[in-house]
């Protein structure tokens, strides 16, 4: 009888079987060769090359803003090189009408998106006007709190479903982020209401200096989401159609009322975590290093492109030119914002009355200002 049961009774067996349904979605191999040939995106030639050249344009981006952050000119830094795929080609599959809720790596998007590059540096410098969002640009401030952006983008999906809007909440966050009690509690409230958001978890495979494998013993990030109920899927982050694709998918279901979706992307940030003194020598090995070299998502697609004929030195080199001069450009506004004060800050925190003792710094300050 008891032998009975215990065939009856495998739960090891159930995980095994769902483990092994996340195979890793791939379009373009580190060749840059077509290996899924089916799940080809219904791009362009002039949408391709335009998403190569947002891609070039962050690389360069990425390098300038680390040497503006050496130069005490830029605040909080989080490089962006390696990622570039996961982020960029995630961010072309969206439309203008959708909302964008990011975590501190996912300053290209919103630039992209609409954010003015000068205030993406006042963001950093920690400058009120940062945040300050034109209108018509659907973002929300990049997020610091580890996680707290996908508890959000449940929400914000839940108001344009409420809206009946044909729209989508999207957000991002590390394989560290996948950890947090925010991660779950708004993948499943979006499951719950069937709300039109895509979720997206760039498995950079270390959160700082802890390695993927010690976030979870899931054998994938994408798997969690299955006990939301919601579709997930595990995507090569360093493959631009692959998450192009994916991520294209994920929309058209959720305004076909479908709900959410969870995207494991699959990526390498080739810098450390950020630029306040994280040493990653230290817990990454140059071999390590090497093999997330070779699958660079620039090199990758590149390769693709230049066999259609559509990218050359040329180009690239154009492509580098403009973002240098915008760049320099952007720094130049940004130097030219007010210097911001002590009590702007309080203004900006407090809508009502503010507490005695916040009143009687404020009118110390409020004097230091005036001389």
């Amino acid at each position: 009888m008891a032998e009975k049961m215990m065939n009856q009774f495998d739960p090891t067996g159930t995980l095994h079987e769902i483990e092994s349904k996340f195979e890793m979605f791939q379009i373009l191999n580190e060749n840059g060769e077509v290996v899924n040939e089916a799940a080809m995106p219904e791009l362009t030639d002039e949408q391709l090359v335009e998403l190569m050249t947002r891609m070039v344009y962050v690389r360069i981006l990425d390098q300038r803003s680390i040497s503006l952050n050496r130069q005490g000119r830029l605040g909080f830094y989080a490089p962006t090189a390696g990622q570039e795929a996961s982020q960029l080609a995630s961010h072309y599959a969206l439309e203008k009408e959708d909302w964008i809720l990011p975590g501190y790596r996912d300053v290209p998007q919103i630039v992209m998106h609409g954010l003015p590059l000068w205030k993406a540096f006042l963001f950093s410098r920690g400058h009120f006007i940062g945040n300050q969002v034109p209108e018509g640009v659907n973002i929300l401030a990049p997020q610091i709190i580890i996680g707290a952006q996908y508890i959000q983008t449940a929400g914000v999906a839940l108001g344009l479903q409420k809206r009946g809007t044909k729209s989508v909440a999207i957000t991002y966050t590390g394989d560290g982020g996948s950890s947090q009690g925010d991660f779950y509690e708004g993948i499943n409230f979006a499951g719950a209401f069937k709300s039109p958001a895509i979720f997206i978890v760039q498995n950079n495979q270390f959160a700082i200096s802890t390695p993927r494998e010690l976030q979870t013993a899931a054998k994938t990030i994408a798997q969690k989401g299955i006990a939301a109920g919601i579709p997930s899927v595990l995507v090569d982050g360093m493959d631009p159609l692959a998450v192009y694709a994916a991520t294209k998918d994920a929309r058209d279901r959720a305004v076909r009322g479908e709900g959410p979706t969870l995207i494991e992307t699959m990526c390498y940030r080739y810098g450390p975590h950020t630029m306040a003194g994280d040493d990653p020598t230290r817990y990454r090995t140059t071999d390590t290093d090497n093999d997330w070299a070779a699958k660079d998502p620039l090199i990758r697609f590149r390769k693709f492109l230049e066999a259609k004929g559509l990218w050359d030195e040329q180009k690239e080199e154009s492509v580098i030119e403009r973002a240098k001069e915008e760049i320099k450009e952007a720094i130049k506004l940004a130097d030219q914002a007010p210097k911001q004060k002590v009590t702007e800050l309080m203004d900006n925190m407090y809508a009502e009355e503010m507490p005695y003792n916040l009143k009687e710094q404020y009118a110390i300050y409020k004097e230091k200002e005036s001389k």
